[in-house]
């Protein structure tokens, strides 16, 4: 499990592939910043889990975090439910009532799916991301609300941007700091452990004996695409676990779709027409290596699947 000493909330994200472990050290330096945070990532990444972490290492960690999924937001009554309304203000309001923004003041409004947010809306959520204004349905009143926004998408905004579906100025409000999520594909070294995390929990869970993959299991997992990411993998060791707890799962255990994927030796890697220049590739990976980790060889030669004498001498050959 990926854990750093000084800040507990990030361990809740299993893992330590360096994609991973650099997208979490932006995002703790990024919490303790207090500014507006955009997480980019595939379906199923772990972007409200991210979301959690950030919000639990921050100064508003005592503060409400008030979740929003922007695409489940009825169009007739999205402006009422994220900044409040009169009484009176439309059919069936026999009250005043807040809204997400007032409930979360002080602390942080994850805005899940932001890309899903009708450009009718996105004016007015604009002008309070802002200065933090805004005006319940029904009220001339100006309120200022205090709260800090992480906004989450799995769309190209940029995209968006172009095709005239989202606001490019309030595209670049919500992304003071972007986080780009890995996707599964992009951390498969890191498949063996999720699996063994979502194997013993889903056994707590259900007070039984936690499930193994096979070597064969486990290696046909590491070669499956994962369309679903992380929460893909997830549901298929609940699955597993639910039909043979504590058992070895083998390949035959494995859902249809999985057990279609053709292994292969592929490092997924295609090589350009023009071709390489291996040996300006070969330095590059090494130093790449270096600044992952922080200089030290051990980890360096780790990162690039060597041994640490191999490593060295590839560092004598190129003069490094």
């Amino acid at each position: 499990m990926f854990n750093f000493n000084n800040n507990d909330a990030f361990s809740s994200i299993i893992g330590h592939s360096p994609a991973l472990e650099s997208v979490i050290r932006t995002a703790q330096i990024a919490a303790a910043a207090d500014v507006h945070i955009l997480i980019e990532g595939e379906t199923g990444t772990g972007k409200e889990l991210m979301a959690q972490a950030l919000q639990q290492s921050s100064k508003r960690v005592d503060k409400p975090f008030v979740i929003i999924n922007c695409a489940a937001l009825p169009g007739e009554l999205i402006e009422s439910l994220l900044f409040g309304h009169e009484k009176g203000a439309f059919t069936g309001a026999s009250e005043r009532k807040d809204g997400y923004v007032q409930k979360a003041q002080g602390g942080t409004l994850f805005l899940d799916e932001i890309g899903e947010l009708p450009l009718s809306l996105q004016a007015k959520l604009l002008r309070f991301v802002e200065n933090g204004e805004c005006h319940r349905v029904g009220s001339h009143e100006l309120e200022i609300v205090d709260v800090r926004i992480i906004a989450a998408t799995n769309r190209n905004l940029q995209q968006l941007i172009k095709e005239g579906k989202f606001r490019q100025d309030l595209f670049y409000r919500l992304s003071v700091v972007t986080l780009r999520l890995p996707d599964l594909r992009e951390r498969r070294r890191d498949i063996p452990e999720l699996a063994s995390h979502f194997l013993t929990q889903t056994a707590l869970r259900n007070n039984s004996k936690a499930c193994n993959f096979s070597h064969d299991a486990l290696n046909l997992l590491r070669h499956y695409p994962w369309p679903g990411n992380v929460r893909e993998l997830k549901n298929v060791c609940e699955h597993v676990s639910a039909l043979l707890p504590g058992e070895t799962i083998h390949i035959e255990n494995l859902p249809l779709e999985i057990r279609e994927t053709k292994p292969d030796n592929s490092s997924g890697y295609t090589l350009p027409e023009h071709g390489i220049d291996m040996e300006s590739l070969e330095i590059d990976l090494i130093k790449q290596a270096l600044s992952h980790s922080d200089g030290n060889k051990s980890k360096a030669a780790k990162l690039l699947g060597l041994s640490r004498d191999a490593f060295l001498y590839r560092l004598k050959k190129h003069n490094l």
